[in-house]
């Protein structure tokens, strides 16, 4: 419990956080709203996905809140862009992290660089308040409204933006992928008949909808202790870990300190087989900026067993809901008819398999089980045998519904 306990101490007095107009707080690294012309520079396309020489396009989009998202399409190295024939299929990025992950291991176990390789017109999606979305339309970052959100908008604006938009351009129906943050997002989403129309098919990487028994020992003491209530308590709403300030401190933590590998174990488990060769570089994009009431809500239903819309406390929920208690997403709304694949791991303490059998006893549909003993919850996306252990068999599963006939 040492590592977790001296991590705990760091996060409470150490973590950069952002609290709205308090100028004496520390500033942050510069990720300024990207002009509606993108700077080339600073685009994901430019950064990981063109120098690999896979065709790539930066998109924009706008939810129904005002949240500017950015969205790339990918081709493979040979495609066409304006030309994609293969079935559209979205990535959908885990917590603190963006679209950036799907291309962070190397070229030959990227999910974002094997989709294309077998035919997918692929969309990698980045949520509010990541570095690769571009602000919003009448909010600065620096507001504290500009964080009033959590994995419920996400879901119902965010994701559902995403997947109205690229249905409007393809005319297809759209396979999504989760990691984590990313299976909430969906299973969420695909309770509501609107969106859930617009999906083809699911896979889940690590997924998650109840939390009540994961194990992780420094999320378990972060939510026994109610560091997500201090945090909003004490006026903050934005959590950065790329601050100035929370970057010296966060490489002097790792450097001299502690193994950042013990602590990453204390937060998703033991994870068997990632590609360190990678860490710089995955260290380098990650972790993206997240909110504080974001972190709450995840911790609410770590405490409370329940996959529920946000709880306000009883009397603003009277007022947002009309009762006393959030209203749970009711996964049994799911469409029986939507094919679901789901893969997780032995070793990861964030996506329990009591939680996730409490999930599939919910869902109407008999979703295919992909089990990984050996595997954490980062191994999903970084690890070094991620395209035999886990990508192949979810295409796999895409190309034996009869609607990829074009790949």
């Amino acid at each position: 419990m040492a590592t977790p306990l001296m991590a705990l101490v760091f996060l409470i007095y150490f973590f950069p956080l952002h609290s709205a107009g308090d100028s004496s707080l520390p500033a942050v690294v510069d990720y300024s709203i990207l002009p509606h012309a993108l700077s080339d520079h600073k685009s994901l396309c430019s950064q990981l996905v063109l120098p690999a020489g896979y065709p790539c396009a930066e998109h924009k989009i706008q939810t129904k809140d005002g949240f500017l998202l950015g969205l790339q399409r990918v081709s493979s190295r040979n495609g066409d862009l304006e030309k994609q024939k293969g079935p559209p299929i979205l990535l959908l990025h885990g917590l603190f992290m963006a679209g950036d992950g799907w291309f962070l291991n190397s070229a030959r176990q990227s999910l974002g660089f094997i989709l294309p390789d077998n035919g997918f017109d692929v969309w990698i999606g980045n949520v509010r308040g990541t570095r690769w979305s571009h602000g919003h339309s009448s909010l600065s970052e620096d507001e504290k409204e500009f964080w009033n959100w959590s994995w419920e908008e996400l879901a119902l604006y965010d994701l559902a933006e995403m997947i109205n938009y690229i249905n409007s351009l393809t005319n297809r129906k759209i396979y999504i992928v989760g990691h984590s943050q990313g299976t909430i997002m969906s299973f969420a989403a695909l309770t509501q008949p609107e969106i859930a129309k617009n999906v083809e098919a699911a896979a889940l990487l690590s997924p998650i909808s109840y939390l009540e028994h994961i194990t992780a020992p420094l999320v378990r003491l972060m939510v026994d202790t109610h560091l997500d209530t201090i945090i909003l308590a004490s006026g903050f709403h934005e959590l950065n870990f790329k601050s100035n300030w929370g970057t010296v401190l966060l490489d002097n933590l790792c450097d001299r300190l502690v193994n950042c590998i013990n602590v990453l174990s204390s937060i998703t488990g033991e994870n068997c087989c990632l590609n360190r060769s990678r860490f710089d570089l995955f260290f380098e994009y990650e972790p993206h900026p997240s909110s504080a009431k974001n972190l709450h809500h995840l911790f609410q239903m770590i405490r409370k067993g329940s996959f529920s819309k946000y709880d306000y406390g009883l009397l603003k929920n009277l007022r947002v809901y009309g009762q006393r208690m959030p209203p749970e997403f009711d996964l049994s709304l799911i469409p029986e008819s939507l094919p679901l694949w789901m893969a997780y791991g032995g070793n990861d303490e964030l996506s329990d398999w009591t939680d996730l059998e409490h999930t599939i006893k919910k869902v109407k549909s008999v979703p295919e089980l992909v089990y990984l003993e050996n595997y954490g919850h980062v191994d999903f996306i970084l690890s070094m045998k991620a395209k035999e252990d886990v990508y192949d068999p979810m295409i796999k599963f895409f190309k034996s519904l009869g609607k990829s006939s074009s790949l």
